[in-house]
């Protein structure tokens, strides 16, 4: 893995999207600061200047159909589960590709891909990992951090090291079937609220309902039973909001 360092940038996203060309092959493009890093739903994303870690990753996969991308998805945020799970701080993925400590953010991820026909030609996978933060000042409703957790200080080059580390073994997975099977099983197992008890959802501009997971299709897809009325829908990703325990907010 090759790893590139901006000082300043708006987006590493944007900075990868407009040099993929000229970049190799599982190159991670980290900032010391960005001023307009970007999460899912458009939103922004909060990282005080040189304290976590912030990256976008050139992935080329091969001869790889469009249609199977949520592997990907999985694939990253387990990277991430990995790492975090090794320091002694128990992660788990939020559908469809956050991760959660408790009720607490620790790391979001956008992936956006640039398809060749069918397949994509390459995936530039953002990641915003909270580590030496101690202090958060958007609206952001859960924000939390490593050292928040821990009580230490983190080297961001070794953090960025050791989850490039993570993402290579992850991202090899999705080669194989018999890889992006057993990425799907894993992904299931660390679901964050995955252990079939009823929590709190809402579909967009509607009433929130108490509902369960019952299920993530390989191609990306959730399965929520709601309780009240027994029903199971499907739903795309922002097709349902996850609300944190005992407020209307969606995390």
């Amino acid at each position: 893995m090759d790893f590139l360092l901006l000082e300043d940038i708006d987006s590493t996203n944007s900075y990868v999207a407009t040099h993929a060309a000229e970049l190799r092959d599982m190159t991670m493009v980290m900032a010391a600061r960005q001023s307009a890093g970007r999460g899912q739903r458009g939103n922004s994303w909060e990282s005080e200047p040189g304290k976590n870690l912030t990256f976008t990753l050139l992935y080329r996969p091969v001869d790889f159909p469009a249609r199977n991308q949520f592997a990907i998805s999985e694939a990253v945020a387990l990277a991430i589960v990995d790492f975090l799970i090794a320091n002694s701080i128990g992660a788990k993925v939020k559908w469809p590709n956050d991760i959660y400590v408790a009720d607490s953010k620790i790391s979001g991820i956008l992936i956006e891909h640039s398809l060749q026909g069918s397949k994509i030609e390459h995936s530039r996978i953002g990641v915003g990992l909270n580590v030496n933060q101690s202090v958060f000042l958007s609206d952001a409703p859960n924000p939390v951090s490593m050292t928040q957790l821990s009580g230490k200080e983190y080297e961001i080059s070794r953090v960025a090291a050791a989850v490039g580390n993570c993402l290579e073994r992850r991202l090899a997975m999705t080669a194989s079937p018999e890889g992006r099977r057993l990425l799907h099983r894993e992904f299931l197992n660390q679901l964050w609220r995955g252990d079939g008890r009823a929590y709190p959802f809402r579909r967009p501009g509607q009433k929130p309902f108490e509902g369960t997971i019952t299920g993530i299709s390989e191609f990306g897809p959730i399965s929520v039973r709601d309780n009240e009325s027994g029903t199971t829908d499907e739903y795309a990703f922002k097709e349902i909001e996850f609300l944190l325990a005992d407020t209307n907010k969606a995390n």
